[in-house]
């Protein structure tokens, strides 16, 4: 080859950025890592929001994908500074009338909270906890054939289905209800095909690994990974806001951590007409609209075991949810959003000053909207823990454009990269033999637009890293994968 300054450039420095950028260095090769903020992350990013020595996390919270995340689990993050604390109570659900389901990593205590439900849920779970370790890798990554290909049918068998109806082979009220607030997660209507598989693999990870909290906040993950990369050779340069490839230093393979629409503005006009029409159609999902507070006290949930968790899901039934999120995606504003939130404080007392505590919230919203949902989102928390609202000391919200505005790979305010329906399950952002090539050798892709999608696991980047390595460097990564 001839010579470059770097052999490969990564735009963007989230964690498939990371873990692209690591997954070339540990090759032998020379990358750099550009980043348009002062600071890496993407959406692993910390801030004093709302008051002076008060951490909130600016995007992801809570991270079962992190701490489960086959690339990250080959990398000694420890060593630079990385640690989880792990909430007693992964996650909880409370209802308007009757106890809450809840997740523990015991499956026998989580299904003790599901009434009739309870060995169906046992049998479930069970099974999902034994096939998980094989057939990770495979579900993590690009359409191929997997290595236990039994397992992944069967898997799939559970997975494919709408969340409305999986959640409806249950008879209580809260074993319907955790699987769709499970569901929830998916940020689309419950009766899409795939919403089901959003839902297992959190509560799989739930079971095998807990929903930790990192201490001090989400950019530590980000923190240790820099400091590993930088430890192995990797450059990293921050406050470098790309537009256009002519700002790149030379180098063989470049590897973008973006979305579809800022790649075509950034690199269109190398691609194919095919490709770029294949991008330009790429389809965005439901925004988000967060609030960060500032407490005085825990939020004062009815009931014990809410008040143990790392994260509520505040939506009642399984009925209510999918109603609500059907509305959103339709382009309206409920008046009872589902609610996702997250009492960090509660596990690592660094987020707050002594006594004091946080939490992070958001409801999904119609894409691109504007519209302020603080009162609605309190509400919804109220109605769960009566005096929550006596609590707040400050708060800090982002609506969609904000969002965007902080993170461009938050199109409308869509956190998932994309909507990650069936359409565009392993085939985001485009039908191809490998969905990290683009039609310009040399021009990959590594963001969360690429399979598996959303989620802080790395997977995205590894797998377009190991694309570019046998493409444009002959090398064949041979790492194992841990699940």
């Amino acid at each position: 080859m001839t010579k470059r300054d770097f052999d490969a450039v990564v735009v963007g420095s989230g964690p498939n950025g990371l873990a692209a950028a690591i997954t070339l260095q540990e090759a032998g090769l020379s990358v750099l890592v550009v980043e348009g903020k002062s600071t890496i992350g993407g959406g692993l990013r910390t801030q004093e929001l709302t008051l002076p020595g008060f951490k909130h996390d600016i995007c992801s919270a809570i991270h079962p994908l992190a701490a489960g995340s086959p690339f990250f689990n080959t990398l000694p993050l420890e060593k630079f500074g990385l640690e989880y604390v792990y909430p007693e109570v992964a996650a909880a659900h409370p209802f308007d009338q009757g106890n809450p389901a809840v997740l523990y990593h015991s499956i026998e205590k989580t299904s003790e909270t599901l009434a009739e439900d309870q060995e169906r849920y046992a049998t479930m779970a069970r099974f999902l906890t034994k096939v998980w370790p094989k057939i990770a890798v495979d579900t993590l990554g690009p359409l191929g054939f997997p290595s236990h290909p039994f397992d992944f049918a069967r898997f799939g068998l559970h997975a494919l289905p709408p969340a409305t109806w999986f959640s409806g082979l249950f008879k209580s009220q809260q074993g319907r209800g955790l699987l769709a607030g499970m569901a929830a997660h998916a940020i689309q209507p419950l009766s899409n095909w795939t919403t089901s598989a959003i839902g297992l693999v959190l509560l799989t990870a739930g079971h095998l690994r807990g929903w930790p909290v990192p201490k001090g906040g989400s950019a530590s993950i980000a923190k240790a990974l820099g400091a590993y990369f930088e430890s192995i050779g990797g450059k990293i340069q921050t406050n470098f806001y790309v537009t256009s490839l002519k700002q790149l230093p030379s180098s063989h393979a470049v590897l973008f951590d973006i979305t579809p629409k800022q790649l075509l503005k950034i690199a269109g006009h190398e691609f194919s007409s095919l490709y770029r029409n294949q991008l330009s159609r790429y389809r965005y999902g439901m925004g988000v609209f967060k609030v960060d507070w500032a407490l005085d006290e825990p939020i004062p949930f009815k009931n014990a075991e809410c008040r143990k968790a790392g994260t509520l899901h505040l939506g009642n039934t399984l009925e209510e949810i999918t109603h609500t999120e059907k509305l959103s995606s339709e382009g309206k504003h409920p008046d009872n959003p589902f609610v996702l939130l997250a009492q960090q404080s509660q596990y690592d007392a660094s987020r707050a000053p002594e006594g004091k505590h946080t939490a992070w919230g958001y409801c999904h919203v119609p894409h691109g909207s504007t519209l302020d949902r603080t009162a609605v989102i309190e509400n919804q928390i109220e109605r769960f823990a009566p005096g929550f609202k006596d609590r707040i000391l400050a708060r800090h919200t982002f609506n969609t454009a904000e969002m965007e505005a902080y993170n461009p790979n938050y199109i409308g305010g869509d956190i998932n990269g994309g909507i990650l329906d069936i359409g565009q399950l392993f085939t985001r952002p485009a039908l191809r033999l490998s969905p990290y090539r683009t039609s310009r050798k040399g021009l990959y892709i590594c963001s969360s637009s690429t399979p598996p999608g959303g989620g802080v696991h790395g997977m995205c980047g590894y797998h377009a890293a190991k694309r570019a390595l046998a493409d444009v460097f002959k090398i064949k990564e041979n790492r194992k994968l841990v699940p």
